[in-house]
């Protein structure tokens, strides 16, 4: 009896596969051609030679690595799916990360741009010709980004649209009043060597009073995560020595209370350090 059900659900499966099997291809091709141009997209705006196929690839290849290996090392099926799944997230985490480093590559490449531009400028240059020079004389991500605006004039669109764009790709607070200098200087023809100095001279500080919040809130950050860990090294002290020392608050429901209450607590402390511990500007 028990053959006779496997076999039927086997050719029961089999069916259904072959059945569904077309249109599951056809899902699957028209995920991949999405998933393609996302990640084509992604990886243009880092100036990556890497093919978006070889990125979609880990989408179909991690899933099963992943769950195979955690099932293999705990034999538990709800912690291989949990793995599969999670794996998911791995490409598009990779890429968010290498967008974050070359975000921040490029802001610390402001103040040399500026200067580059300004020394430009002083020297008979116009303006789109300084910014040819700063594609030349920086190394990427800076030099990149200015070629790519030049590129996008010599197509056709104004100057100011590709420094507005460059500015909303990067999303960077001191750019975004680079930009916003340039263009109200070019609108009522103010002299743009005087303003690239004044912007260094207020990016410099801005960094310094920066700096200066980051070292006056290190005492704070390093106390909120020692006094976090404390509670659990404490546990982990007594149960070296007294492994029954908490039974009496596990097999009890008061017991059970105090410890989800202090959990909680514990959580919220954490929070509350965290957030007393930054100061934006």
């Amino acid at each position: 009896m028990f053959w006779l059900i496997a076999l039927l659900l086997t050719v029961s499966i089999t069916l259904l596969t072959w059945a569904f099997a077309p249109l599951l291809e056809e899902k699957l091709r028209a995920w991949k051609a999405k998933k393609e141009k996302s990640v084509e997209k992604e990886l243009n705006s880092l100036f990556s030679g890497k093919s978006p196929k070889q990125i979609t690839k880990l989408y179909l290849i991690l899933p099963p690595i992943f769950g195979l290996l955690t099932f293999l090392l705990f034999q538990s099926p709800l912690f291989a799916l949990v793995a599969a799944l999670s794996s998911l997230f791995i490409p598009n985490s990779i890429l968010k990360i290498k967008n974050k480093q070359r975000r921040a590559k490029f802001d610390k490449q402001i103040l040399d741009a500026i200067m580059v531009l300004s020394s430009c400028l002083k020297g008979g240059l116009s303006f789109l010709q300084a910014l040819e020079v700063l594609e030349e004389e920086l190394p990427a991500p800076m030099g990149e980004e200015m070629g790519l605006v030049i590129k996008e004039n010599k197509m056709g669109s104004t100057l100011e649209d590709c420094l507005r764009h460059l500015q909303k790709k990067m999303n960077i607070n001191e750019f975004t009043l680079v930009v916003s200098s340039i263009l109200v200087a070019r609108e009522t023809g103010g002299d743009l060597t005087k303003v690239f100095s004044r912007l260094a001279t207020t990016i410099r500080d801005s960094r310094k009073l920066m700096d200066n919040i980051k070292t006056l809130t290190l005492q704070g950050k390093m106390q909120g995560m020692i006094m976090s860990g404390l509670p659990f090294l404490f546990v982990w002290w007594v149960m070296t020595f007294n492994p029954g020392h908490f039974d009496i608050m596990l097999h009890s429901d008061l017991g059970k209370m105090l410890l989800i209450a202090a959990v909680f607590l514990q959580i919220v402390g954490m929070f509350l350090i965290s957030r007393f511990s930054k100061i934006r500007i």
